[in-house]
């Protein structure tokens, strides 16, 4: 198992109540996994075909593996200036 903290941004964060959550993940997930995970357990309805995902503060691809003490932010679009 590996501990994993979730950073949630703008809208992402108004539908899950809360702005980062630490979890506990099996081995070999991925961000893409960890995003259906959060989106059950919020109640979140943004698809991801529209959101960008960071670890560690570098973008990352949605099929990467996640290690123990990553920190992983999920990014809707944003505007303005």
């Amino acid at each position: 198992m590996a501990s994993i903290t979730v950073l949630f941004f703008a809208s992402l964060r108004e539908q899950a109540g809360i702005s980062q959550q630490t979890v506990m993940l099996d081995r070999d997930t991925t961000p893409e996994q960890l995003f259906a995970r959060v989106c059950t357990e919020h109640g979140i309805s943004i698809p991801v075909g529209g959101l960008r995902v960071a670890v560690n503060e570098q973008f990352a691809d949605w099929s990467c593996r996640l290690n123990a003490g990553d920190r992983v932010a999920f990014l809707p679009p944003m505007s303005g200036g």
